[in-house]
């Protein structure tokens, strides 16, 4: 190994083998600087934890449903929710599986995806990644790339598929994928308290209920925060289920400088939708919906360049 003195500066060669743990002294040649050189510690490598599993969600909401799916198996659970966070969280807990939502914050999670299997840390984790389709009329879609997670889970079916996704994914079996041919075109589930058409809404009187103290009504300030977020995670939702199934068009779009006009009618249709689920107050206080648009393409290019 190679120490260098502290007071003249110079280079000495020292015999790791002449090295003790507690260390061993040497005399500069040049200034006669006695040095105290101890024995390099070989750092162990850290394997991925079986016991710890990564939720990277933006909505609580969905972080709890997986917290619920998962209660039981003995799995200490990290949350994140947002892509730097969960980054971070990644490469210090080392957990052995990730559940990460395409349309995180500040870095989005198919780009989560290629960072953690492109480092040594993180390369064997096992991913699976989340994308929310925002219009739950059109019909059921496979992304054109899992951006290197293992599986692919859209947000609507993670109670029916991911427990069963999981115990695949310890098996070591590859993920089911469907061709457009053999898949069947069924709708998605309607959003949360919309029933597909056809279906008749149980009574309220026959369903079953549970026991609970009344939850205490949140604030005005906290609606309007509440609401800021979801007028975020929507526009974010949009443009990610735009990407995640025209990717090649979308980055060939950005690279000649014309996203806008080529997908004039998906940020037409998007923004319709956002309009109709975001009331007008809160984007009165910003536009959001641009706002997401502009910073994905921004981040899109840079990494394009």
């Amino acid at each position: 190994m190679v120490v260098v003195c502290p007071k003249c500066k110079t280079k000495l060669k020292v015999d790791d083998t002449k090295l003790s743990p507690q260390g061993s002294r040497f005399k500069c040649p040049k200034c006669s600087t006695v040095l105290l050189v101890k024995k390099p510690v070989i750092q162990e490598k850290k394997s991925l934890s079986e016991k710890k599993v990564l939720i990277a969600h933006s909505n609580p909401a969905v972080v709890d449903t997986v917290k619920t799916i998962l209660a039981g198996q003995g799995y200490e659970i990290i949350s994140s929710s947002d892509g730097i966070d969960t980054m971070v969280k990644a490469l210090k807990e080392l957990p052995w599986l990730g559940i990460i939502e395409v349309a995180l914050p500040k870095i989005y999670g198919f780009e989560v995806c290629k960072r953690l299997k492109g480092r040594p840390e993180t390369k064997e984790m096992k991913l699976v990644l989340v994308p929310s389709i925002y219009d739950k009329t059109k019909y059921r879609r496979e992304p054109v790339s899992l951006y290197g997670a293992d599986d692919y889970i859209e947000e609507h079916e993670l109670s029916t598929r991911l427990a069963e996704s999981i115990s695949r994914i310890k098996g070591g079996a590859p993920a089911e994928s469907e061709t457009p041919e053999q898949q069947p075109a069924v709708q998605a589930p309607a959003a949360p308290g919309v029933r597909p058409e056809g279906k008749q809404q149980e009574p309220a009187a026959s369903r079953p209920t549970a026991a609970a103290a009344p939850a205490a009504k949140p604030g005005p300030s906290e609606k309007t925060d509440e609401m800021t977020e979801k007028a975020k995670r929507l526009a974010r939702t949009i443009i990610n289920d735009i990407y995640l199934y025209n990717s090649s068009k979308v980055d060939e779009s950005v690279r000649q400088g014309n996203f806008y006009a080529v997908f004039a009618a998906e940020v037409k249709e998007g923004k319709k939708l956002y309009d109709n689920r975001i009331p007008q107050e809160t984007r009165n206080k910003a536009d959001f919906f641009r706002e997401a648009f502009d910073n994905f393409l921004a981040a899109k290019k840079k990494s394009l360049s």
